[in-house]
């Protein structure tokens, strides 16, 4: 049975069992942790199934690199890398299959908080979730998971201006997207 709170000890007997290769221990840290990394994937995938696959392949590397999991730092910032490092491995793969833009400059158009604030979590992950993938890769990593324009750029084999006006376009889409709903919400409260 597994405790809400991972205490430090028994996270580390996990870890060691992982460096064992025992599966009972994987399948532990799996569970404890499986909410967390879903949650990481998510906001990278199209969908869904796209991210459970991400995540599995992620945490394929954290049971074949816990050895290389420094104690002194956050497992939780150690696994998030972890599973973002394989979404952007996951695209590098996919990449053929996508659609690019190569704009070098966009301007960058403000959402307004307050429509945002109305709009359930789910939304706006499936908002970020029906982006192109370049513009999802490019929004997470810089809203979300505070990446500059250059660290995004090498990580994506992009230009530092190609990642701001991906996130330019990121932003503007999604703003529509927000727009859309809101008139959808208030057509349907109207129509009550």
């Amino acid at each position: 049975m597994l405790v809400n709170a991972l205490t430090t000890d028994r996270l580390q007997i996990l870890l060691e069992g992982c460096r064992r290769g025992d599966r009972k221990s994987q399948e532990l840290l799996y569970k404890q942790f499986y909410g967390y990394a879903m949650s990481v994937c998510l906001r990278y995938a199209r969908g869904r199934d796209e991210a459970m696959e991400i995540m599995n392949d992620g945490f394929l590397k954290v049971f074949a690199k816990t050895d290389r999991y420094d104690s002194e730092r956050s497992f939780k910032g150690w696994l998030r890398r972890i599973m973002i490092n394989t979404a952007l491995d996951h695209y590098r793969q996919e990449v053929k299959h996508y659609r690019h833009e190569d704009v070098e400059a966009a301007q960058v158009t403000p959402v307004a908080a307050t429509v945002i604030g109305d709009l359930a979590h789910e939304e706006l992950i499936g908002m970020v979730q029906r982006l192109s993938p370049a513009y999802r890769l490019v929004f997470n990593l810089y809203v979300i998971d505070g990446f500059t324009h250059e660290e995004i750029a090498g990580q994506l084999n992009i230009s530092a201006g190609t990642s701001k006006s991906n996130l330019a376009r990121a932003r503007m889409h999604l703003k529509e997207m927000v727009q859309n709903s809101s008139k959808d919400a208030y057509a349907g409260n109207a129509g009550q």
